[in-house]
């Protein structure tokens, strides 16, 4: 069990995700890879980049990653030295997103707050890390989610196809960001078990987890941030507010080919956002 106590200079305990959802990941079989999470983009493995932007940050104390398997770990060099050392600490992954982060809860203090993220994050920087824990410790909740305006993830990357939640006070994209706060906040993992399927389908996860009103509203473009969020709420008790970001590239995950071509052209200055901060 991590211990943690509450105080003014209290460091996040971050999870990393850091294992495939399907047995032929696409990243995993252009580069040659056990697993993406290790598969260099632009010189450096992407969970490693996670690692350094979380360490960098300032706001991370301890870093728990559930997965790569076993016995990936190896063509990773530098990651199998972090574990080695301690300073990564590595579980196995189970058989869902949201029951590996369920298992890394279970390692941490209650009273320590949380980071989830994900090991395909390869644009995430300390600036994006530091930003969004410094609001979410702000917002006087029990968890937060990240996310960024579509608008400004399609000024940023013209043309570039992003998962889109279309509501009336306009289209966010999620930014593989959540802080839960407190206990009560961490309950939001459950829930997430429920919806984990329909991630991709949001007018399904709307009706099937919030019922025909909501997504009747969601489909007649009724339904605001604040209303399904206060959805969510109602449902768990669990009070979530979003924490919108200024950095357009926190958007943007690696789930296939053309997404690692993407994270490459802007770590190597020729692609969009190339004056973007990428360290």
């Amino acid at each position: 069990m991590l211990n943690h106590a509450m105080n003014k200079t209290e460091q996040f305990t971050a999870i990393v995700l850091a294992a495939d959802r399907t047995a032929h990941d696409p990243i995993a079989l252009k580069t040659g890879m056990a697993c993406k999470a290790i598969a260099p983009i632009f010189g450096t493995p992407m969970i490693i980049r996670v690692l350094d932007a979380l360490e960098t940050s300032g706001m991370v104390k301890t870093i728990i990653i559930c997965g790569p398997p076993k016995f990936a770990i190896p063509d990773c060099p530098e990651l199998e030295r972090r574990i080695a050392s301690g300073r990564v600490i590595w579980l196995p992954n189970l058989n869902s997103p949201s029951r590996s982060a369920d298992s890394g809860l279970t390692h941490i203090d209650q009273n320590s707050p949380v980071l989830l993220t994900t090991a395909d994050h390869a644009l995430l920087t300390s600036s994006i890390v530091r930003h969004f824990l410094g609001e979410s410790q702000k917002a006087g909740s029990d968890a937060t989610v990240g996310v960024v305006k579509y608008e400004d993830v399609a000024a940023a990357f013209p043309g570039v196809k992003r998962t889109v939640i279309r509501l009336k006070d306009g289209g966010v994209c999620g930014c593989n960001l959540y802080a839960f706060l407190n206990l009560r906040g961490r309950g939001l993992v459950s829930f997430w078990q429920r919806a984990e399927q329909l991630r991709k389908r949001p007018w399904l996860l709307i009706g099937q987890i919030f019922g025909p009103m909501t997504v009747l509203s969601y489909l007649l473009g009724a339904l605001t941030l604040d209303k399904g969020l206060n959805a969510v709420a109602a449902k768990t008790g669990i009070r979530v507010l979003p924490v919108f970001l200024p950095y357009p590239q926190a958007g943007v995950d690696v789930d296939k080919v053309e997404d690692m071509l993407l994270v490459e052209s802007v770590l190597s200055g020729t692609g969009p956002l190339a004056r973007a901060e990428t360290a």
